[in-house]
């Protein structure tokens, strides 16, 4: 089933007042009616970004009285330091494992970004017991014949000769630099020069391990966790193609259609928030 962004406006049932905020994030009054932790969020941030990415609609959901919460992975955001060539796609699962674990969280809408699909999808293997839905936001959704951010020739096992090109540019043979390889419009369009600013200030370079990866199931990944695609169809650059979709459009997953660019949790938060707030079962 396909929703388009009017649908989430008008039908959903949580819109734009219901959460509380206005679109600049100025919280309205009657936004702490709600009773404590509706639902818990866990975000988690794609390819060169950190939890900064969400903090906007992070606030929009706690303001509409759910639990939220954005870590950074390793090597990432302000956990750069920790980089190094052994920080990879396991490193990246342990760190969300390590957040649902210790902070105790069940019922948990787990949402992934960008190449963190494959992330997310390696925590639901782990933690079934734990997700009430899984949310792939513009996101890879791995699946037979894709297990990793690259996939290798069935044949031969060697990387694509565009990867191998790329990892000449590597910062110290490991990191990969989004600006070596695509352009601002890749995130957000011109007409977001505040964003622009802000990404150009926060994005750090990514453990290319992460994307190399191939991720092992045990437990049947995103299968039966009420999957959900929210696509950017907005995105005027490089729109994500049906290979980063996959099975998303099958008949067990809610497609959602949203006129924003990739990075819409900067550009369009509230709509965003709206339509995550609107995937929580808690009404």
């Amino acid at each position: 089933m396909t929703i388009r962004r009017r649908d989430i406006l008008l039908g959903s049932g949580a819109g734009l007042t219901a959460l509380g905020v206005t679109e600049t994030g100025t919280a309205e009054s009657g936004c702490g009616s709600f009773s404590a932790h509706r639902s818990t969020y866990v975000l988690v941030h794609g390819t060169w970004h950190g939890g900064w990415v969400w903090q906007e609609v992070a606030d929009r959901l706690r303001a509409a009285g759910h639990r939220v919460y954005t870590p950074t992975c390793t090597g990432c955001g302000e956990r750069l330091h920790l980089a190094g060539p052994e920080v990879g796609l396991e490193t990246h699962i342990t760190d969300i494992v390590q957040v649902l674990d210790f902070e105790d969280l069940n019922n948990v809408i787990l949402v992934g970004h960008s190449f963190s699909g494959i992330t997310i999808t390696g925590v639901a293997d782990r933690l079934r017991e734990r997700i009430e839905r899984i949310v792939f936001f513009d996101a890879l959704v791995p699946h037979e014949g894709r297990m990793s951010g690259v996939p290798r020739d069935p044949e031969t096992g060697d990387f694509p000769k565009w990867w191998k090109e790329r990892e000449k540019q590597f910062i110290d043979g490991y990191q990969m630099d989004l600006w070596q390889d695509y352009p601002m419009e890749m995130l957000v369009p011109d007409t977001f020069p505040e964003v622009a600013a802000k990404l150009r200030r926060l994005i750090t370079p990514h453990p290319a391990k992460q994307w190399t990866d191939e991720l092992v199931l045990a437990d049947g990944g995103w299968h039966g966790l009420n999957p959900t695609y929210i696509h950017c169809v907005g995105q005027a650059y490089r729109k994500s193609s049906d290979l980063m979709v996959g099975p998303a459009r099958g008949p067990d997953w809610e497609f959602i259609e949203l006129d924003i660019p990739r990075d819409g949790m900067l550009t369009h938060p509230t709509l965003v928030a709206t339509t995550l707030n609107s995937l929580s079962n808690v009404r």
